[in-house]
C-alpha cells in the first residue's frame, strides 16, 4: 500500500510486525480473527490524512507476528503485554484504541488492565463479557451459542482431526 510502512518491533518476548503511517496523536488498531493489519488499510490511509498516525500491527501468532508454540502464550495478559511493549518501544504514551472481532475483545481488556494508556476506545462487534472464574470462557460460548459455534468446534485437537479422518468419519466428528 502507498506510504504505509512495514516493520518488526521486539516486544514481550516476540517480534511484532507493524504497519503504520502518518504522524500526530495516535490510533492503534487491532484486528479480529482471521485477520491481518491489512483489514486496517483504508482506515490507516484514511485517518493518517486527516493527521493521526496509525499503526496496525499483527497481533500474536497472525501474520508476520511470532507465533509462540505453547498455547498458553496467548492470553489477554500475554497480549496486552505485547501491545503496552510495543507502545513502550515506539515511546506512545496514549493512543486512541480501535477493536474489532477478537481485536475487541482485546481492547476491552487492555481499557481494564492499563486505562493509563487509552485516550479513548472504539469496539466493532463484540460487547463486553466480563470474566467468571465459576465458567471456563468454552462453556459460556457453548450455553450461549451451542456446540456449532465455531470457538467451539476450533477445539477438536489435530491429533483427533488426523486420527478420525484417517480411521473414521470425519464429519461424524463434527458432529454429523
Amino acid at each position: 500500500m502507498e506510504k504505509i510502512e512495514h516493520t518488526t518491533v521486539p516486544t514481550n518476548g516476540i517480534n511484532m510486525h507493524i504497519a503504520s503511517i502518518g504522524t500526530g496523536p495516535v490510533i492503534l488498531f487491532l484486528h479480529g480473527f482471521p485477520e491481518l493489519w491489512y483489514s486496517w488499510r483504508h482506515h490507516l490511509l484514511s485517518l493518517s490524512s486527516l493527521g493521526y498516525r496509525c499503526i496496525a500491527p499483527d497481533l500474536r501468532g497472525y501474520g508476520d507476528t511470532d507465533a509462540p508454540p505453547d498455547v498458553t502464550s496467548y492470553t489477554a495478559f500475554h497480549i496486552v503485554g505485547d501491545l503496552i511493549g510495543l507502545l513502550d518501544t515506539l515511546g506512545i504514551e496514549q493512543v486512541f484504541l480501535v477493536g474489532h472481532d477478537w481485536g475487541a475483545v482485546i481492547a476491552w481488556w487492555f481499557c481494564l488492565f492499563r486505562p493509563d494508556r487509552i485516550k479513548a476506545l472504539v469496539n466493532m462487534s463484540v460487547q463486553f463479557n466480563k470474566r467468571n472464574p465459576k465458567v471456563k470462557t468454552l462453556d459460556g460460548f457453548r450455553a450461549l451459542f451451542g456446540d456449532d459455534y465455531y470457538i467451539c468446534r476450533f477445539q477438536v485437537s489435530l491429533f483427533a482431526c488426523c486420527y478420525t479422518f484417517c480411521f473414521g468419519s470425519f464429519m461424524k466428528l463434527l458432529g454429523y
